[in-house]
């Protein structure tokens, strides 16, 4: 696929199911201008957008989000500052994903700095949650993960995991899906050498659990990206062209 017909495909997509330019929620604004927030993380704001991706996603007081493969957390304290003491976030993480996220954890200090953050540590495979438990789910740079496969790297039902994700989103509540861009029609393959995944992968997956793709937003596609390099190549590490993709429960 060209890179004109990428971008194109992505703006029609934009064009139908609605803009990410919409006015920001106050407290959007207001998490993000936070000056508690970490230098480091204000550094990478202007590759990750987060007022147009919170927006997008509707992120509002009071909400309770779970964050899938949170990590460091960067999206994790943002949406804590977004939802307020009347909120939660549910910050998950895996054994495998804490030797990467180890500094930043340490900065975030959860217990001290957001008391509405809730740690959870536990493979995909073993996630459990009450019906209809969250408003919103975050699944930033990791969706690409279900389908890797490594010594040290748990193996991870795809299907059981968009099943739970399903269960546990309020009807009507969107799921946040973020990731590396891979070329149409790679299949698994770019997962595993590239950490890149097709979006018709995710949507196949997402739809098949009964989600509704309800839009995408353009706001972190780079069409200077070929799809060619790892998502971790030092040329274009945190500058990908990645998909953001919304899902709702009907």
């Amino acid at each position: 696929m060209s890179t004109f017909t990428r971008v194109l495909g992505t703006a029609l997509l934009l064009c139908c199911f609605g803009s990410a330019m919409a006015a920001v929620h106050p407290a959007i604004k207001a998490a993000i201008e936070d000056s508690a927030r970490p230098a480091s993380d204000r550094q990478k704001d202007v590759n990750r957008r987060p007022d147009a991706i919170l927006n997008f996603f509707d992120v509002a007081p009071g909400q309770q989000i779970l964050d899938i493969f949170s990590g460091g957390g960067y999206y994790t304290e943002l949406l804590a500052r977004t939802v307020g003491k009347e909120g939660l976030v549910v910050a998950h993480n895996n054994k495998a994903y804490l030797p990467f996220a180890a500094e930043d954890l340490k900065l975030r200090d959860y217990g001290k700095r957001l008391p509405n953050v809730q740690t959870l540590l536990a493979e995909a495979d073993d996630l459990h949650f009450a019906e209809a438990s969250f408003d919103r789910i975050f699944f930033v740079l990791g969706f690409h993960d279900t389908f890797f496969t490594e010594k040290d790297w748990p193996a991870i039902d795809v299907d059981k995991l968009t099943a739970l994700m399903y269960r546990s989103l309020k009807p009507g509540g969107k799921v946040a899906i973020i990731d590396h861009r891979a070329s149409a029609g790679s299949g698994t393959e770019a997962t595993h050498k590239l950490h890149r995944i097709d979006p018709a992968l995710v949507i196949a997956k997402m739809t098949a659990a009964g989600f509704v793709l309800e839009g995408e937003s353009t706001a972190l596609a780079n069409p200077e990206d070929t799809l060619e390099k790892s998502a971790f190549d030092k040329d274009i590490r945190g500058k990908t062209d990645r998909f953001v993709l919304k899902f709702t429960r009907s």
